[in-house]
């Protein structure tokens, strides 16, 4: 076994941290000497890989983040009219999805190898939630199937690629990972117009089933260009986790706003095709909330990514502060009519949907002030964060609506105005880190 040499120029020195991790990660024979890469941030493997990584965004999240269609529909039919804890079906699913992300970061770190394999086992194990959910008579089989199974899955499934992500793109990190997000919002358009149809025709047995179809047969043929740029020795090379970040003062006040903004981001999803009935829309305009709210986010998970790479980080998630804010309680909270309701979804999704986008400048910050930090398992905190919301996100908001009126004009004097408050101030919390810089703790 010997080590081998690149070519000259055919690696830059971004990749030579990840070449050796406690040791030489390839084998090769003596007859081998000489290897090359696929450029980095750019050509067409590169380009293939970000492809395939936004459809797969599209497929695995935008399934959750339609979850608001379902919520609709269950709470409206037989056999799970009138029942409580429906929220959480929904924010299980995408909350348990970041909150595994240390564990599974952690895994591929000490198992490598199983990175690429795992998409497949993942996507296994969404379809089969799926049909199992199809099965369901209860709500707690739902939480069980459509919620913890699904985000399990999905974790396994999409968590590698934002591991091969991160080989793939360097200088143009931010703006990569913007479009790979913007396929959650795609996936928000499309797939509650199919998953609508669907309920509305056939039930909601028959909806899942269908998707879980289409899921498999759409994500098996990505496989093929979902792969690691650096390849991977076959034997075992264990890396040691370096979490020093989790001491960083800079580190900290990101995660704080994080988790004070993954508090209430989630509610006007859940909520919205509900409000939007009680205002007299029919089913596909009950709809049109989410798809408005996921249109906007494509476009401004594309500018943050760009903008990410250009300006300072605390700038970038302060831009996304000052909207989402300004939009829940100036257009959101005043929203007695479709119209108005309409906009603030596309405002909504324009600046709150961009927000997870600086999750990338975060991470290229805090590495390039110290070269040893892990940007993956900085990815997997920040994420696990936002899961630590989602997850709250569905009983505290079921707590809320029974709060009920607190009185004033507009959504305030409804049922609704303690969840306007609470998404609003959680939107506003989310900028602690900007604060943190005028005071020179960022």
């Amino acid at each position: 076994m010997e080590t081998l040499t690149p070519r000259p120029n055919a690696v830059d020195e971004s990749d030579m941290e990840l070449y050796t991790i406690n040791g030489p990660l390839y084998e090769t024979d003596a007859t081998e000497p000489e290897f090359s890469l696929p450029p980095v941030d750019g050509g067409k493997d590169a380009w293939l890989f970000l492809f395939s990584a936004f459809v797969l965004e599209i497929l695995v999240w935008g399934f959750p983040f339609a979850f608001g269609i379902f919520q609709e529909y269950y709470t409206s039919n037989p056999p799970f009219a009138g029942s409580r804890n429906i929220p959480i079906i929904g924010t299980c699913a995408m909350g348990l999805m970041y909150l595994s992300s240390p564990l599974i970061f952690g895994l591929f770190a000490w198992y490598p190898n199983v990175r690429r394999r795992c998409i497949t086992i993942g996507l296994i194990i969404m379809c089969l939630s799926l049909g199992l959910s199809s099965l369901s008579q209860t709500v707690p089989h739902l939480i069980t199937s459509q919620g913890v199974f699904y985000a399990i899955g999905g974790a396994l499934c999409y968590s590698p690629v934002v591991a091969f992500m991160d080989e793939w793109f360097v200088n143009r990190k931010g703006l990569a990972f913007g479009i790979m997000w913007a396929g959650t919002g795609i996936g928000g358009i499309i797939i509650p117009l199919l998953l609508q149809y669907l309920l509305d025709r056939y039930g909601f047995r028959t909806a899942l089933r269908v998707w879980s179809a289409v899921l498999f047969v759409a994500t098996i043929p990505l496989t093929i260009y979902l792969r690691p740029r650096l390849p991977v020795a076959q034997v075992t090379n264990h890396r040691k986790f370096d979490l020093r970040f989790l001491r960083n003062r800079s580190f900290l006040l990101f995660q704080l706003g994080n988790v004070l903004e993954g508090f209430g981001y989630f509610v006007p999803s859940i909520y919205l095709p509900t409000y939007a009935r009680s205002l007299g829309a029919s089913s596909l305009m009950s709809a049109l909330t989410l798809i408005l709210i996921n249109v906007a986010a494509v476009f401004g998970c594309v500018v943050m990514g760009g903008i990410v790479d250009r300006w300072h980080i605390t700038t970038c998630i302060l831009l996304s502060t000052i909207g989402s804010t300004f939009s829940v309680f100036l257009l959101w909270g005043f929203s007695t009519s479709l119209p108005l309701l309409l906009v603030f979804c596309a405002m909504y999704g324009l600046f709150a949907g961009s927000y997870s986008t600086t999750y990338s400048g975060v991470m290229k910050m805090l590495k390039n002030n110290d070269q040893g930090t892990d940007s993956m398992m900085v990815f997997a905190v920040l994420a696990a964060g936002r899961g630590i919301g989602n997850v709250a996100c569905g009983p505290v908001s079921e707590a809320l609506v029974r709060v009920g009126e607190i009185g004033g004009r507009g959504l305030y004097g409804s049922e609704y105005g303690p969840l306007v408050l609470f998404t609003g101030i959680s939107a506003a919390l989310g900028g602690v880190s900007y604060l943190g810089r005028i005071s020179g703790w960022v």
